[in-house]
Formats: structure tokens, C-alpha cells, sequence
């Protein structure tokens, strides 16, 4: 397996691996320059880089065709989307290196994340989206209002549920085009 495959996905385009990277590696340099004006320790640089690279990078990963494809092929379940947020222990390696991140501050971004992707994948189909865009814009309300996360970090909460909550559970556009959609797309394209 390629280590695009890994990265992004199987058969993504060369576009989608170009924005993929691009997003990564410019949220991961708005994030160092951050970090770097905020004097905090190696370490805590060095862990700053490797997530944003990760949620940035994945934020537009996992809304590509192929990633929606790959993420949401036959059968994939509600119980292997629901262990991909688990996974996402982020959270925690920042409160172990920054300043100021609490372990209650990542317990709740990290319970919150996981509980919002439990109604996400439990709610009818037709509601999935509509709810997940709810919780996403409730969640950027209380991150901004009530939780506290210094300022270096302040993006990881939000771009943390974009990627799980918006971009990875939402399958849209994970089937194959059929040619009778791609006609379709083509004939509307003129009319936007």
C-alpha cells in the first residue's frame, strides 16, 4: 500500500493530495508561528506541529470523494467510525505539554467530541447532517465562550470537529458517480 493510501486515500486524485497536504502543511506553519511567538518548549512545539499536521491535514482529507469512498465502503459500520473518533486522543498529549491545557479542558473536548459522533452515527440518515453541522456549531460556541484553552491552541477544538464530526462521519459523495450523475453534474455546471 502507497503511503498516500495511508495518508489520504486509496486512488484519491492528484488534487485531492495536493489540497490534503497543502491544508496540513499550512495549518501546521500557522500553528508553529503560534506556538513560536507563545516561547513554549520544544516539546510542546513539536506536538503542536504533529496534531495540527494531523486535524488540519484531515479536516480536508476526510471530505474528499476518495476518503468518503475509502471510510465508507460496504461493510463499514457505525462501531468503525465511532473507534476512528475514539482514536483521536489529542486532547490529551496537549494538556500533557501546554501550559494551561487542563486535563478537565481536554476531557471535555474529548468527551464532547465522542458523544456528538455517538448521536451523529445513531440519528436516521436523513438527519445525520443537519445534526452533526448542530453539535459542530453548539461545540464552537461553548469552546468559545466557556472552556479554557489558551490562546497558542484555541483553533484545536474547532478544527478537531470539523474533521471527526463533519468531515469523516458524513458520507456524502462516497459512492461511486454513476454515469447518469456525472452527466448530470456536467449539464448543471453552467446554470451555477
Amino acid at each position: 500500500m502507497r503511503i498516500i493510501d495511508i495518508l489520504i486515500a486509496p486512488r484519491a486524485t492528484t488534487g485531492e493530495i495536493v489540497v490534503g497536504f497543502g491544508a496540513a502543511f499550512a495549518g501546521t506553519a500557522l500553528t508553529l508561528a503560534l506556538a513560536l511567538r507563545s516561547e513554549l518548549p520544544v516539546v510542546a512545539i513539536v506536538v503542536v506541529g504533529v496534531v495540527a499536521f494531523d486535524l488540519f491535514g484531515g479536516a480536508v482529507v476526510n471530505a474528499t470523494r476518495s476518503a468518503k469512498r475509502w471510510y465508507h465502503r460496504e461493510g463499514r459500520t457505525a462501531r468503525h467510525h465511532l473507534l476512528f473518533v475514539a482514536c483521536h486522543i489529542q486532547p490529551f498529549l496537549l494538556a500533557l505539554v501546554i501550559p494551561g491545557f487542563s486535563w478537565i479542558t481536554a476531557t471535555t473536548i474529548y468527551a464532547a467530541t465522542l458523544v456528538a459522533a455517538v448521536l451523529v452515527t445513531a440519528a436516521p440518515p436523513s438527519l445525520r447532517r443537519p445534526l452533526a453541522f448542530t453539535l459542530v456549531v453548539l461545540g464552537l460556541t461553548l469552546l468559545a465562550t466557556v472552556a479554557s484553552v489558551p490562546p497558542v491552541v484555541a483553533w484545536f477544538g474547532p478544527v478537531l470537529l470539523v474533521k471527526l464530526l463533519l468531515a469523516h462521519l458524513l458520507p456524502e459523495e462516497a459512492a461511486e458517480p454513476t454515469q447518469g450523475t456525472a452527466a448530470s453534474l456536467a449539464s448543471t455546471q453552467g446554470r451555477v
